[in-house]
């Protein structure tokens, strides 16, 4: 007698054991040096500018060249490693902005390093989405939230290490110093591709089934294969495409909003981790005191990943969503205001909560609202749509410095889209609650 198995449900139903141990840590490990090689542009801009004579606008323009990359590396290997595996496609994106990272500290002027920083943004920008699907594919339902939160949460390690390693390499080694570092990844990554798991999803598709069943296993330990087994997963349609599919069965709203959302929340976090630095600096920090403001940013927003993932599990992750991208607008408007140092502080803490973390439980909130045939995909494009936002963050921030506009009129540009996020999560959780997902289904047989 056949029996069939669902491959969602078992992997939603399994308890957290030893293996979701060994995949967090290795796409964490991941993140964290994506969120290196991410934030050290904030990190040598004030230097740059400076030893380059770069005015205001140059500066945001080069720092979007990694944007660009970005956006095209999310639309890109996201879809891509639907075909060609989670694997292959995070090994070639951490080979790319790892060593194009490293090749950015050989740049003798501003082309040789916007190229670089264009070709790095591919493989940044590629790797989001598909440790995030890896990730969510993998977690029990019940802390699926809160496991992409943790494992995002690198992303901020990534940028506290970035800054940390700024205020101690720059005033002795220089701005190229901190990019040598980023290549420690290449010679870790035998070692990640050896350890990191293929998605099971994409096993089935292949027809690889005992490679899927032992994988499986390793998911849920009581589960024994036996012949005539089917693996039922969700998939497309044989006919569709699978961007089409992102606007089917009543989820064309919730993209779009989840797509407006990446965008205002990219563009707040690009437009602080590039400018807060030289902002603070303007307003009569010196560099050291600056880069720590980035160093507080990026720790603050530890703390709203994981504790944003407990609430989203808990309760309504996109509500949640609306309320952190409120709480990131104000604490952002009031950063151009004097305050005593504990209070600006506390402001940046928070924004780092609401930005960054928002950015983290975006992912999460995509992963939850995809299915697992169309989640790289998902994920990719609502990525690859929200690097609009962070490609305008950094111009913003240089065309407004160029005007020579009061400090609080910076700060209040980056808080505005923090509303319009918020609005955005609203529509979202609205329209979910009023229209369900139907998911599809096929069966792939044991051989």
């Amino acid at each position: 007698m056949t029996r069939e198995i669902d491959v969602s449900r078992l992997i939603d139903d399994a308890r957290f054991n030893r293996f979701h141990w060994m995949v967090l840590f290795w796409c964490a490990l991941i993140i964290i040096f994506d969120g290196y090689d991410l934030v050290i542009y904030g990190v040598v801009l004030p230097v740059l500018m400076k030893e380059w004579a770069l005015s205001p606008l140059q500066a945001g323009a080069l720092g979007s060249y990694a944007l660009f990359g970005m956006m095209a590396g999310a639309l890109v290997f996201g879809p891509l490693s639907d075909k060609i595996g989670r694997k292959k496609a995070i090994t070639i994106c951490v080979v790319l902005f790892s060593g194009f990272t490293v090749l950015n500290g050989f740049a003798r002027n501003p082309t040789e390093f916007g190229l670089c920083r264009f070709i790095a943004g591919l493989g940044i920008g590629g790797v989001m989405p598909n440790v995030v699907a890896l990730m969510s594919e993998y977690a029990p339902r019940k802390i699926r939230s809160t496991l992409v939160a943790i494992m995002f949460s690198g992303y901020s390690v990534g940028g506290m290490l970035s800054a940390g390693l700024g205020m101690v390499l720059l005033p002795t080694w220089g701005w190229q110093s901190v990019f040598f570092v980023a290549g420690v990844p290449l010679l870790l990554l035998p070692i990640i591709m050896k350890f990191l798991p293929e998605s099971v999803g994409f096993l089935i598709r292949q027809g690889r089934i005992d490679e899927a069943q032992h994988m499986l296993q390793r998911v849920e330990p009581s589960h024994r294969p036996q012949r005539g087994q089917m693996l039922k997963m969700p998939a497309l349609k044989a006919d569709s495409a699978p961007v089409l599919e992102l606007f089917r069965d009543g989820r064309a709203l919730r993209t779009l909003m989840l797509w407006l959302a990446f965008f205002c929340c990219l563009l707040m976090v690009y437009a602080l981790n590039s400018w807060l630095p030289k902002l603070m600096s303007k307003a009569g920090y010196g560099l050291g005191s600056s880069l720590s403001f980035l160093l507080v940013l990026n720790f603050g927003a530890i703390f709203g990943a994981v504790g944003g993932g407990r609430l989203g599990d808990r309760f309504n992750l996109p509500r949640v969503l609306a309320v952190f991208f409120a709480l990131a607008a104000l604490s952002i408007g009031l950063l151009g205001f004097n305050s005593p140092s504990w209070v600006l502080y506390s402001l940046i803490a928070v924004a780092g909560a609401t930005t960054i973390g928002s950015q983290i439980l975006l992912y999460a909130c995509g992963a939850q609202f995809y299915g697992l045939a169309i989640r790289s995909t998902g994920l990719g494009w609502a990525s690859g749509i929200g690097r609009n936002g962070a490609i305008v963050g950094p111009v913003l921030g240089g065309a407004l410095m160029s005007l020579g506009v009061p400090l609080s009129a910076n700060f209040l540009a980056f808080a505005a889209p923090g509303l319009v996020a918020c609005f955005a999560m609203l529509a979202f959780a609205w329209t979910g609650s009023r229209q369900p997902e139907r998911p599809l289904t096929v069966s792939s047989a044991l051989a």
